[in-house]
């Protein structure tokens, strides 16, 4: 079973022939790195002690989260939120803010 982006194909844990598995974990790799670093900056590294880089049976790199408190999720909707909002000020208006406020990171 997968989606659409195959992100939930399983794990390739029994490797095949001519599919580029290293490839897709370098990839991988760097996009984790890119957010461990991110959420480091926040002092939020302690939240996702999880993160990692993974790959697919069909070679696709995954980032995966790992377990995460139901705190730590939302706070990171929110920073996506704000980001997008950020990014696009006419929607601005529309970012939620049930969920506190940036200077308070989930502990």
């Amino acid at each position: 079973m997968t989606d659409r982006r195959g992100v939930v194909a399983k794990r390739a844990e029994n490797l095949a022939p001519d599919v580029p598995y290293v490839r897709g974990w370098i990839r991988a790799r760097r996009g984790a790195e890119a957010l461990a670093r991110q959420l480091s900056a926040l002092g939020l590294e302690s939240d996702f002690p999880g993160l990692s880089a993974d790959v697919n049976v069909f070679g696709d790199g995954l980032v995966r989260l790992g377990s995460i408190r139901p705190e730590a999720a939302a706070l990171l909707a929110e920073l996506i939120a704000s980001g997008l909002a950020a990014e696009m000020p006419d929607c601005a208006a529309r970012v939620p803010e049930e969920h506190g406020h940036l200077d308070t990171p989930a502990a």
